[in-house]
């Protein structure tokens, strides 16, 4: 491989959004990494084999097409960030087993899009054999529930999205 084609591939990489890059090819290993401030430094050059062939080597371009996030994609993201901000968050009181029901085969305390108040049971913590009623702490309407009927919970883990009214 010739001092030129190195270099290109140099440009071509710094160029790149790739961060590293690795040749290999008849002997011939070059291993190419971008630092934190975007240039490209050679990190390795070898050339395993003392016979050099007079063949020309041909490097192949490939055009990657970037594509661009549309304002519209951004827009919703930053809306459902803000979104989510502005929702409480009803969280685990204790460590301990979630369940949406007092028993296997009653309905649900809430769902998604259930009207809460301060005092409405929402869950139940089971910690060492004891059943522990969580309220909502706000009112509302239940946007999305975070945890899975008995599943192991932790202490101040999110259980529920509230949209408060």
């Amino acid at each position: 491989m010739k001092i030129q084609e190195i270099r290109e591939i140099i440009k071509l990489i710094d160029q790149s959004t790739l961060d590293e890059f690795l040749y290999e090819s008849e002997g011939t290993k070059i291993k190419l990494k971008k630092n934190d401030k975007g240039s490209v430094t050679s990190t390795g050059f070898a050339l395993e084999s003392s016979v050099v062939s007079e063949q020309p080597i041909v490097v192949e371009e490939k055009q990657v097409q970037v594509s661009e996030t549309p304002k519209e994609k951004v827009e919703e993201k930053v809306e459902e960030v803000v979104e989510e901000t502005s929702l409480h968050k009803i969280t685990s009181p204790m460590v301990g087993t979630f369940y949406q029901s007092s028993s296997p085969d009653a309905a649900a305390y809430v769902q998604v899009g259930t009207k809460i108040s301060t005092d409405s049971v929402v869950c139940i913590v089971e910690a060492m054999k004891l059943f522990n009623e969580i309220e909502a702490e706000v009112n509302g309407e239940v946007v999305e529930i975070l945890v899975k009927d008995g599943q192991l919970v932790e202490y101040g883990q999110p259980l529920f999205l509230v949209k408060e009214v």
